[in-house]
Formats: structure tokens, sequence, C-alpha cells
């Protein structure tokens, strides 16, 4: 009479908690490093072979691409928050002034640029660590973007002659808010004094159009070259 043969079970197979080496259920310690196996975990025979170490599980392309957007994200707020707390913020005074001018700007139909100084900028008094560290040239105020910081100086405050002038300079910041390079604010903010009522009756005595002008002639000059002795502002 055949009698059907009865195939012994395979002994459990034991991972080695240090090198990960798969040993057989009867080993005591790890073939490999030598490491106790009393208190390793059991390994599933059908999927690991005897003798190779388990192999890790692999990241998939979306939890790496989540790990990397997510690390991103915490160094730029980390960076952020350092650029406010190494500066100072604007005393009471100062801030009505400021939002005296960016009313003005409003007002006068310029609400792209009203709309990025309210919501977007946060206004600081003094300089940041990168400002002081960068260093820059004498100015009303420098943007830091795309972290939508801007810097007034004191001169800011007390140069201008009102809330105009201090809207020409302020309309200038919020073209870097919007991603403009200095000659695109610089060029924008000429093309929009007689908007913001910046005109050369009323300021063309003042330190902020004197600057201003000088600036953006030598930067545009083809601005300047109108009138009949050719030099005489186009706009």
């Amino acid at each position: 009479m055949s009698q059907d043969s009865v195939q012994a079970p395979h002994p459990a197979r034991r991972k080695c908690p240090s090198c990960a080496l798969v040993n057989t259920g009867s080993d005591e310690v790890c073939r490999r490093c030598g490491t106790a196996l009393s208190e390793a975990e059991f390994a599933d025979p059908s999927h690991v072979a005897e003798g190779q170490p388990a192999k890790p599980k692999k990241r998939s392309l979306l939890k790496r691409l989540a790990w990397i957007i997510s690390a991103t994200a915490v160094l730029l707020i980390i960076f952020y928050a350092s650029l406010l707390i190494s500066s100072d913020r604007l005393n009471p005074d100062q801030a009505v002034k400021v939002q005296s001018a960016i009313e003005l700007i409003r007002a006068r139909g310029l609400t792209r640029e009203a709309f990025a100084l309210n919501h977007l900028a946060s206004f600081r008094a003094t300089d940041n660590w990168l400002n002081a560290y960068v260093g820059h040239r004498d100015a009303y105020a420098a943007t830091n973007f795309p972290f939508e910081i801007v810097t007034l100086y004191p001169e800011f405050f007390e140069v201008p002659t009102d809330d105009c002038e201090r809207a020409a300079v302020l309309l200038h910041e919020a073209r870097h808010l919007l991603g403009d390079g200095e000659d695109a604010a610089l060029e924008n903010t000429w093309k929009s004094k007689r908007r913001l009522g910046w005109t050369t009756d009323k300021y063309s005595r003042t330190r902020v159009w004197d600057a201003t002008m000088r600036l953006t002639k030598a930067r545009f000059p083809y601005l300047f070259q109108c009138g009949a002795d050719e030099q005489t502002d186009c706009l």
C-alpha cells in the first residue's frame, strides 16, 4: 500500500536585528555578525531566501516628491521667519503714513499695486540680516522678493514732502513685490506719476523728484527726448 509522503515544514528563519541577514531557525547567533538571535524577528521563508538579507522597501516617487516639497517648504518658512525676527516692525506713526500712501495709490486706480502692498507686503523699519549682509545703496526702501518684505528706511518718512511722494516710493516697491526688476520698477513708476498725481508743476523741486528723475533719465533717455530742446520729459 502506497503511503503519501509528508514534507517536513520548513523551519522558521530569523532576521538579524543588527545586519538584517536572514538565518535559519536553528541558528542561535547571526552567521554574519555574531549577534544573538534570541530576540530576532522571524522572517517569512516564502519570500526570503536563506542566507540573504531582507530587501528594504523602496519609497514611491510620489512619497519622495512629497518629502522634498515638505522639506523645502519648512526651510523657506524658517528663512522667512528669520528675516522678520532680525528686523523691527513699523511704529504706529510710521504705519499710519504707510497706510495713507497705499490708500492714495488705490484711490488713483492702481489697484494691483495697492493689493500687493496691503495684502502681500510685510513692512519693516530696520534691515534684516540678509539686507545687512548684502548691503544696499542709499535708498528710501528695499524689497526682499519673493519673501515680500519691504524695509522702509528713516529717509522714507523724513524726505518726501507728503503722501503723494511716499506713494511714489511705495509704487516702485510694489512693482518689486510683483516680480519686476529695478529697471522695470523705475520705468513703470515714472510712467505712472501723472496718474498718481506726482507731477512736475507740484514736485519738480523736491529731493525725491530730483533723484528719481536723474536716475530714470540715466537709464531711459528716450523718455526725455521731447520738446523743442529734445530734452523734455515726454510724459
